[in-house]
């Protein structure tokens, strides 16, 4: 690699770094207003409004680059069954916050990787060695931790939260499988669309008993065009840097989750949970910051780093 490509992959880095972290920081602010409206209004109604703010973007995005008709593209049964899982992991993340503090369940969510590797030998034939499975045995332990089986946490928020983890982790490996093969944007409009229509099945069920005011509107809003811009940003992100250095990244949305919990909700983890968090946090750095290196000239991979629940 040339001094000249040696600076621009590390521009590229930069850039990336900084996008990707704008959205991180956005996907955490989108976690804790659904924390603060799912106390008020059902998660469904949450739900399908912001899928509708995220669709409207990712439909202006697609037709702005001429690719409107997306469900020409192939896959359309992975695509699909990649979107309900996105529609499944929102729906369980947004109902479990009414029952889990928000720092915990974010630490569960975040099991996700350790479960890929779990299951990447069965679902994608990949190897994993003994350093990885050492790792998600870390972060299992990290996650009882947390969890701590006759504790205080709801067990049917716990349920809740682990539902939506599994979600994700399916969702990471149904991306993986379509890595090179289905564009980023297409895979999020189709995603978006998906979403769009499996929450709103459920939505008029579960309609508010005293509709929103003026400012709860806006805050729902704010949540789903926060969701989509992250989404953008992230698509971005990836166009500039591979996501397996940007990786690491992901983690700073959980130290955001600690701090929206005790600022917002004046809620900190007690001392296993804390340590329990720092488990998970380890065990995936662990699986990430090896990988990194400097490998700033390898062609981005699809959008695999992160999705808003």
């Amino acid at each position: 690699m040339s001094a000249a490509a040696g600076r621009d992959g590390g521009e590229g880095w930069w850039r990336g770094g900084a996008l990707f972290l704008c959205a991180v920081m956005l996907f955490a602010t989108v976690d804790a207003t659904a924390k603060h409206l799912v106390g008020r209004y059902p998660a469904p109604f949450l739900n399908v409004v912001r899928y509708a703010a995220t669709m409207a973007v990712a439909l202006a995005m697609l037709a702005g680059s001429g690719r409107l008709r997306f469900w020409r593209t192939p896959h359309r049964g992975l695509l699909t069954l990649r979107g309900l899982m996105l529609a499944v992991m929102g729906t369980c993340f947004m109902t479990a916050l009414l029952w889990m503090p928000l720092a915990e369940a974010t630490a569960i969510y975040f099991m996700a990787p350790l479960v890929v590797v779990a299951l990447s030998p069965w679902l994608l034939a990949e190897r994993v060695g003994a350093r990885q499975w050492l790792a998600v045995a870390t972060g299992f332990a990290g996650m009882l931790l947390i969890v701590r089986p006759g504790g205080q946490l709801s067990w049917l928020g716990t349920a809740l939260m682990v539902a939506a983890m599994l979600g994700y982790a399916l969702l990471q490996l149904l991306t993986r499988r379509m890595a090179g093969k289905v564009d980023a944007q297409v895979q999020y409009g189709f995603a978006a669309v998906i979403c769009m229509i499996a929450t709103a099945l459920p939505a008029p069920f579960f309609l508010p008993a005293v509709w929103p005011g003026l400012v709860d509107w806006m805050a729902i809003l704010a949540m789903g065009f926060m969701s989509a811009l992250a989404q953008v940003l992230l698509i971005l992100a990836l166009q500039r840097a591979p996501a397996s250095t940007l990786a690491p990244l992901n983690y700073f949305h959980l130290l955001l989750a600690l701090v929206y919990s005790a600022w917002w909700f004046g809620r900190w983890p007690d001392g296993p949970a804390l340590a329990g968090i720092a488990l998970i946090v380890a065990a995936g750095l662990s699986l990430t910051l090896p990988a990194r290196g400097l490998r700033l000239a390898r062609a981005p991979s699809s959008l695999d780093s992160r999705q808003s629940p």
